[in-house]
């Protein structure tokens, strides 16, 4: 089998095996609830985690809204309502979801339950904004964050503040019931109160760290935005349990046993990666070429891993995502090098706007980006990785995954 083959294999068999399904199955079974039962999910794997929830508990289930990004929802689930919206900038339909979940938990008793299903990508999806601030504006402040660079938590804690229903609202919009709340972790060290905003868990930001980061990126607001902003969030929430069905660091794992059963040997670096895109590729080139001369302590072959969330400061207007414009840069200094392939991949199977999962480049690709008229570093400048992967041959595209704990990169060195 070829490196790009095995690499393939090691990215299908580390995302199959964070699928939700099972850890939501594991965390329903041998559990009573009493009254009413009523499921709410919300994020890029809500609908996996919606319908392995119902088959165990459809008997009980009342009723329940699943809210999730475009092109995820695979049918209908029994009696809940089915609802697909905007990501990663909100839209109306994330409102016309988010109200409905607040109608339908609204008159709930303390015998009833609301099992509460989060994913990465709530934060856009399930969203009703603050009295005063309009839709558009946290549209507006969510684009300019994402392209100034900030890094998700510091998205959350400024959208948590312009929200009705993230920093423990919704669980004090339900505070005469009871909620589980299961959570498939996307954010680095599972913080559970930067999970799709933390809608059901205490928050621990505060509203002066949102204005700091405002002022930090230079986010053009109105006058009333800072208003709304200085509102503090809830810091105690009594009425949820709350169980993390999966995270980056069993990516990671995933990805070291599947590397091992193809002949490498697998180092896993990080799954805390949180820097700037360009920089994590071009040090995973920098090992690439140490391994090759012979001067690293990593032996070919090898699988060296690491996962995590990076940023990409936009400066173009090309098309691209975090993980295609890891992948390009790496790309870079891998040139020539035999035998040496790397990837970085969304395992949500969506990197940025596109249609892709991520990228995956090998000594050749520079070249071919060249050979095609125009320079890798003219899209690199231009943010446009997609449209230099595409030329290359070096897109992933795995369609929507069903799940979502972050990215996983991996360079294999045979």
């Amino acid at each position: 089998m070829n490196i790009s083959k095995d690499a393939r294999s090691i990215i299908d068999q580390s995302i199959q095996s964070v699928k939700p399904d099972e850890a939501v199955i594991s965390a329903l079974e041998g559990r009573v609830f009493g009254g009413k039962v009523v499921i709410i999910a919300i994020g890029k794997a809500a609908f996996n985690m919606a319908e392995a929830a119902y088959g165990i508990l459809e008997e009980q289930v009342t009723g329940g809204v699943v809210i999730t990004k475009y092109g995820h929802a695979k049918g209908t689930i029994g009696n809940l309502e089915i609802v697909e919206a905007g990501h990663p900038i909100v839209d109306h339909n994330s409102v016309i979801g988010t109200k409905k979940v607040l109608e339908v938990t609204e008159k709930l008793g303390e015998e009833d339950h609301v099992v509460f299903l989060v994913s990465g990508g709530g934060s856009a999806l399930f969203e009703l904004p603050m009295e005063g601030v309009e839709l558009e504006e946290i549209m507006d402040i969510t684009d300019q964050l994402l392209k100034s660079g900030a890094d998700i938590v510091e998205i959350n804690t400024v959208r948590k503040h312009l929200s009705k229903v993230k920093g423990g609202k919704f669980a004090e919009h339900c505070s005469n019931t009871n909620i589980l709340s299961i959570v498939l972790s996307d954010v680095i060290g599972d913080r559970l109160d930067a999970i799709a905003s933390g809608p059901a868990y205490k928050d621990s930001s505060t509203s002066a760290e949102s204005l700091e980061i405002i002022k930090r990126y230079q986010i053009m607001v109105e006058p009333h935005i800072i208003d709304v902003l200085k509102i503090e969030t809830p810091k105690d929430i009594r009425n949820c349990e709350t169980v993390i069905a999966g995270s980056v660091t069993a990516l990671c794992r995933a990805a070291e046993e599947a590397a091992s059963k193809k002949g490498y040997t697998p180092y896993l670096l990080s799954s805390t990666i949180d820097c700037e895109a360009r920089e994590v590729g071009r040090f995973f080139s920098a090992m690439a070429r140490e391994i090759r001369n012979g001067s690293s302590s990593f032996k070919a072959p090898c699988a060296i891993i690491a996962g995590g969330e990076t940023i990409v400061k936009v400066k173009g207007n090309g098309l691209g995502g975090r993980n295609q414009e890891l992948a390009l840069s790496c790309a870079q200094g891998i040139e020539g090098l035999k035998d040496t392939l790397f990837f970085s991949v969304g395992s949500d199977g969506t990197d940025g706007p596109t249609d892709a999962a991520g990228g995956m480049v090998d000594g050749e690709t520079t070249g071919k980006i060249r050979d095609s008229g125009i320079p890798l570093e003219i899209f690199l400048d231009n943010n446009d990785s997609y449209h230099a992967l595409e030329r290359a041959g070096g897109l992933i595209k795995t369609g929507p995954t069903g799940t979502n704990v972050n990215d996983l990169m991996v360079l294999i060195v045979k």
